[in-house]
């Protein structure tokens, strides 16, 4: 792969951030009204009136007064400082809220695509090389369960089964005793406790759809004439299988990581709100709701990073994979 590739690639991902900085802050000022007018309409309700001289101290303290152009050139600027923004709700720096969660956000995200691999890749080599076998009828069943249930429905399910029979509280990340207590082994073995069931359920819908894509593209490699030859010829089944049928349907596997990863963080926003889990997703949630500018903003670029990542961690895994793919 040659650094010329690198570096244009380097050169789009920036472009595209770009890009989707200008889209995401025009789409999140669409919407009628800003953060301040449901700000101002609490106030009335509590003091029963608001003066024209506070509401426009108001829109000049959240620099809401200003053209929507040169907010967005003050949050672009100091986003290059470091500096995120204002949350409006929140009354905190936007920084300091994506950094509380991100950590926990990324941990869940890299451990539900592992289980999402580890469990998918070797179900669909299985269910193609066993085809219309129990087995695989018995998987694709479960596939087409995995895709048709909603994830914040099975969360829901869930809590209330462990709560129920197993007195289990499973909503949260740590027990009531651990959620401000400072880090400890006991508050690690509690947070591993609290770990399986969001992995699952986030990562059940992802892992039947790879389950299902990666049967397909098994079972078209294994009709191929190199397969028919190779297994005339007396070449062991399990190395035929391996080393040559299996990397190549696992190419478009690979290619998902792209969507998959900002997928999880993104698309488990209501199963994290279901399950109590601080992540960035359900954050972005609250942000649009209040049209909190620069934390929806910050949330989707965080969204945007992810997403170019991961395309570009599938595109290099791809060449390593398949040494037919060349990048120029």
């Amino acid at each position: 792969m040659q650094l010329s590739y690198l570096l244009r690639r380097l050169l789009y991902m920036i472009l595209v951030l770009f890009i989707m900085s200008i889209f995401s802050f025009i789409v999140i000022q669409l919407p009628p009204g800003d953060y301040l007018t449901t700000y101002i309409m609490t106030l009335q309700t509590q003091q029963g009136f608001v003066e024209a001289s506070q509401v426009e101290a108001l829109r000049k303290q959240y620099g809401l007064d200003l053209p929507i152009y040169q907010q967005y050139i003050y949050w672009i600027k100091n986003m290059f400082k470091g500096d995120f923004g204002w949350s409006f709700e929140w009354r905190q720096p936007v920084g300091k809220l994506i950094a509380d969660r991100l950590p926990m956000t990324v941990v869940i995200s890299v451990l539900t695509l592992l289980f999402t691999y580890a469990v998918a890749i070797p179900i669909g080599i299985y269910s193609a090389t066993h085809q219309y076998s129990f087995g695989d009828f018995f998987f694709t069943v479960i596939g087409f369960i995995g895709l048709a249930t909603p994830s914040f429905f099975l969360a829901l399910v869930l809590m209330y089964v462990f709560n129920r029979y197993l007195g289990f509280n499973v909503g949260g990340l740590f027990s009531a005793q651990y959620i401000d207590a400072p880090w400890s082994f006991d508050k690690f073995i509690d947070l591993l406790k609290h770990l399986p069931i969001p992995i699952f359920v986030i990562g059940l819908a992802g892992t039947a759809s790879i389950i299902r894509i990666m049967r397909g593209c098994l079972l078209d490699e294994l009709r191929q004439q190199y397969v028919i030859t190779a297994r005339a010829k007396g070449l062991e089944e399990r190395k035929l299988l391996y080393k040559y049928p299996v990397r190549i349907a696992i190419n478009p596997i690979i290619s998902t990581i792209g969507w998959v990863l900002p997928g999880i963080v993104s698309g488990a926003t209501i199963t994290a709100i279901v399950l109590d889990i601080p992540t960035v997703g359900n954050l972005l949630y609250t942000a649009l709701l209040s049209q909190d500018t620069y934390l929806a903003g910050s949330s989707i670029m965080i969204l945007t990073f992810l997403t170019i990542v991961g395309t570009f961690i599938s595109d290099l895994l791809l060449a390593w994979a398949d040494p037919r793919i060349r990048y120029t």
